[in-house]
């Protein structure tokens, strides 16, 4: 099911985790390493960076009507990041990545 089903029908939802996950192959095969981190922050924090961002004269263009619709989805985006981690994170990819992790901090030590 497509957690942020405003945005993308549920077919364009399952072909874009298809194509993430081709072009990442794609790019393994190729000799590149992909590493990926998802860094978030808290709904609390969110808020407070919104009504600081609010205050700010020069920063108010940064916050729209729009982050604000979207805040209220938030479990929603939740749900759909940690789809899209869950099914475009390979257990190849792990390794690879802990392997590589593991080498670059040897080297650096």
């Amino acid at each position: 099911m497509n957690p942020v089903s405003l945005f993308t029908t549920d077919a364009e939802w399952q072909r874009a985790f298809l194509e993430i996950n081709d072009f990442e192959e794609q790019l393994t095969e190729g000799g590149n390493v992909v590493v990926k981190f998802w860094v978030h922050i808290s709904k609390d924090e969110q808020l407070r960076r919104f009504k600081q961002c609010q205050q700010i004269a020069i920063k108010q263009y940064k916050i729209t009507d729009e982050d604000w619709r979207n805040r209220e989805r938030w479990d929603a985006y939740k749900a759909a990041v940690n789809d899209m981690v869950a099914r475009t994170s390979t257990e190849f990819a792990r390794i690879q990545i802990l392997k590589t992790i593991c080498k670059r901090l040897e080297a650096a030590l």
